[in-house]
């Protein structure tokens, strides 16, 4: 019986420690899973997802590699807040790091009217002083302002780059923002006017190095535009604008979009300014542009709110009237409406006018008709305050059946002149044509407002005006000579280096190509000689083939790097032309060489090459014939060519290339050379002659311009279409005129007194004064022709600065010449 009781009691004790144990473990595996899952959940929240979280009873061990010891401390932190501190087993590490991360550098450059600020963080070897240094060279005052920081860590790659340049384009503007990154520079700038703002981007885009980010925003106040101008014409030339302007993004696009509507086609401008008449511009020019489309053929001027419509004679009546009576409908009712249908022309002679011509050297002729002395020698007056004293070479005969406001006339076309670096203007008492070249993109949008302006918004106009970009001041690109000197200068630097004996390139040598490359960039457009040279040792045959295969290697590199060679010329000269001597390793190093030169227009055979410089010296055009009218000559004339020859190639007798000669021989002194000047028969050069002596015999000794011709004692009149004959001396001359404008000698009543006894000449009214300050001719024809002249005009049309001469290196008249064909093609 106690054996039993005694077994049960020990079967008890075993059940109960079985099942004191199921009861513990069962708990402790739920603890471990409760606690395993709630710290993974707290790591995925916080961040830690590089935690792994094992358990082991009520153990929770973390394993894993943080990334930084503050992130390790983060998550253990994190963790303790799950479960308690004291069951949590840390068996993380952190990442080995080799070097620590360079911060990010950066450089803020602000510049203002009191001085320049520098902030940021740059590279502890960053020359600080010497950047302070040349940024204080740049200003006139003010002070430089050094607040950078700095990190002692290397430069990054295109940082030094950057500084450079950040601190080249500091020095170019006034005003701007110029942050620096490494390999980036962004420029905010405010320029003073469109022109400085093209400079300034030019100026920029040409400094900035291969391997620097730009990215600019320069803003520039809008001009003032005064009279608004728009002229927008249709003819058998296509529909296109001679001047546009708009006083918002949004009215040039709603004009573009009108012009394109009537057919205009390419890349269309119009100048956003300031100076509106009505905010109902946009509308009232829609409208126009729209009705001129529906009519087909004819001009629309806009000068402030004065319209001008006019239709050629080719228009229908049925079709004007109804696109112009819809206009005279919607048309709002600030602006003034003028039209026409123009009568279809009656065979009649050309009408007799003023003609004058601007040559590429800034000297201008001026020939033609005026109404009397007084407004002869006031037109000279005034162009010579327009182009200068010593440019100026008066033609000009005196007719007084020219029609009232003739001089005032004249005098506009010869202020709408002043805009062209080069060209011709064409007066007609009922038409005005002018055509040249300008460094001006808005060079049209000016001569249309002068001439609205002078003449009103009903003349008949005519303006064939060509961009030449080399022209432009605001780009300031170099000429043939600079360019020449340029890729020289790259030579002299860096020599081209070729595979011994042959004209392949050494690989080493390609980046002066690209330099080369570079420094072509903007010069493309002059023609060039790639000059080959090599030094004395082995045959003649063999260095002049050598010379000229290395030559052809250069050229075509310069091709390959997308260049236009088309004005590049390679030639090899051997060993003919050495600049050193060829008994030693050095000279003869310095005669194997590439050479650049400059191709003149009628390059000489023979010539030396110059590096960086044109030849000194080119045959010389032949001078247009003066005295020629344009009622003498037809439309065909007025293209460039070369006086007329005689059979043995010489030109004739007073189109010789120093114009003309006086006599003896000699040429004459004044007489401007213009490469530009009409084709001209043996006759017409016989009517200049004797039309300059004319005009000289009236024109008053001591009011003559320098360079005037001197009288010739008479002049023989042949009839009309009598042939020419040959050239005669100075003292008589056969001529062949047409019959509505005889050539004859101008009245001795109209030469003043001085021109017969060498007083000396009246003064000028002082109610009268034509000086550089003169404003621009009045509006409107004046009562009388003498006192118009001669009384300071009312009225001043915008003009431009003086524009530039053509670069040296540039084919004289090529963009010019292109424009007058165009004209009267």
């Amino acid at each position: 019986m106690r054996l039993r009781t005694t077994v049960l009691i020990v079967l008890a004790f075993l059940l109960a420690a079985v099942a004191a144990a199921f009861v513990a473990g069962g708990s402790a595996t739920i603890i471990e899973k409760r606690s395993r899952l709630a710290t993974r959940v707290a790591m995925e929240e916080g961040g830690h997802g590089w935690v792994h979280v094992e358990t082991d009873g009520l153990q929770v061990i973390l394993f894993g590699t943080a990334p930084t010891e503050a992130e390790r401390f983060r998550a253990v932190t994190r963790a303790t807040a799950v479960v308690d501190a004291s069951r949590i087993v840390d068996n993380t590490d952190v990442a080995s790091i080799d070097a620590m991360t360079p911060p990010a550098f950066s450089l803020r450059m602000l510049r203002n009217e009191d001085g320049i600020q520098l902030i940021g963080l740059v590279p502890a070897g960053t020359d600080r002083a010497g950047l302070v240094a040349r940024l204080r060279a740049a200003l006139k005052g003010g002070a430089v302002t050094d607040m950078l920081e700095t990190a002692s860590f290397p430069a990054p790659p295109g940082w030094t780059a950057a500084l450079n340049y950040g601190a080249d384009a500091m020095q170019m503007i006034q005003r701007a923002k110029v942050s620096v990154d490494p390999g980036a520079v962004r420029v905010e700038a405010m320029a003073d006017s469109p022109t400085e703002k093209t400079r300034i981007e030019t100026s920029l885009a040409r400094a900035r190095p291969s391997d620097v980010r730009l990215s600019s925003e320069i803003s520039a106040p809008r001009p003032v535009i005064a009279p608004f101008t728009l002229r927008f014409l249709i003819d058998k030339m296509g529909a296109r604008f001679d001047a546009c302007s708009a006083d918002s993004e949004r009215t040039r696009d709603r004009i573009l979009d009108a012009a394109r509507a009537a057919g205009a086609t390419g890349t269309l401008g119009c100048t956003i300014g300031m100076g509106s008449p009505s905010p109902q511009w946009g509308e009232a020019v829609d409208l126009a542009i729209r009705a001129l489309g529906q009519i087909g053929s004819g001009v629309v001027t806009f000068s402030d709110t004065d319209v001008f419509l006019s239709a050629n004679p080719e228009v229908a009546t049925a079709q004007y009237d109804h696109a112009i009576g819809e206009l005279e409908s919607n048309l709002p009712k600030v602006f003034t409406l003028h039209t026409e249908l123009q009568a279809k022309p009656a065979e009649k002679p050309a009408a007799a006018g003023f003609s004058a011509v601007l040559n590429d050297d800034g000297k201008i002729e001026l020939r033609g008709r005026m109404t009397d002395t007084r407004a002869r020698t006031a037109t000279e007056s005034f162009a010579r305050a327009e182009f200068g004293a010593e440019a100026v070479h008066g033609a000009m005969r005196l007719d007084p059946e020219m029609p009232q406001g003739w001089p005032t006339r004249v005098m506009t076309a010869l202020q709408a002149l002043s805009s062209l670096s080069s060209g011709t203007v064409e007066v007609t008492p009922d038409s005005v044509h002018i055509a040249g070249v300008s460094g001006d993109p808005q060079a049209s949008d000016t001569i249309s407002r002068v001439l609205s302006g002078g003449l009103g918004s009903g003349s008949r106009i005519a303006i064939d005006v060509h961009y030449d970009r080399h022209l432009d001041p605001a780009l300031n690109l170099p000429d043939g000579p600079g360019c020449t000197a340029r890729l020289n200068e790259v030579l002299k630097a860096h020599k081209i280096a070729f595979e011994p004996g042959s004209a392949v390139i050494a690989k080493d040598a390609l980046p002066v190509i690209d330099l080369l490359a570079k420094a072509m960039k903007d010069c493309q457009e002059f023609p060039m000689e790639i000059g080959g040279h090599t030094d004395s040792q082995g045959s003649d045959e063999m260095n002049l083939a050598l010379s000229q295969d290395r030559a052809q290697s250069v050229l075509a590199a310069l091709q390959g790097r997308g260049l236009w060679t088309g004005n590049l010329t390679a030639k090899g000269y051997g060993e003919a032309r050495p600049i050193d001597t060829n008994d030693t390793e050095a000279g003869r190093e310095n005669n194997r060489r590439i050479e650049f030169r400059l191709i003149a227009d009628a390059d000489a055979a023979g010539a030396e090459p110059v590096s960086g410089s044109a030849p000194d010296s080119a045959p010389k055009p032949a001078a247009r014939p003066e005295g020629l009218m344009p009622d003498q000559m037809g439309s065909d004339q007025m293209g460039p060519a070369t006086a007329e020859a005689g059979e043995d190639g010489a030109p004739m007798d007073g189109t010789d290339g120093d114009g003309g000669d006086g006599g003896d021989g000699a040429p004459m002194d004044g007489a401007p050379e213009d490469d530009t000047a009409p084709a001209n028969s043996a006759a017409n050069t016989a009517t200049d002659s004797a039309a300059a002596s004319a005009t000289t015999s009236a024109a008053p000794a001591d009011l003559a311009p320098a360079g005037t011709l001197p009288a010739a004692p008479s002049a023989q009149v042949a009839p009309t279409g009598a042939a020419a004959e040959p050239a005669a001396p100075p003292q008589t001359a056969d001529v062949a005129q047409p019959d509505a404008a005889p050539t004859v000698s101008a009245p001795a009543q109209d030469a003043s007194p001085a021109a017969e006894t060498g007083a000396p000449a009246p003064a000028m009214p002082e109610a009268a004064p034509v000086t550089e300050q003169a404003a621009g001719p009045a509006t409107g024809p004046a009562t009388d022709a003498a006192a118009e002249t001669a009384s300071e005009p009312e009225t001043a049309p915008t003009t431009s600065p003086r524009p530039q001469k053509r670069p040296a290196g540039l084919g004289k008249g090529k963009a010019a010449t292109t424009a007058h064909k165009r004209a009267h093609k």
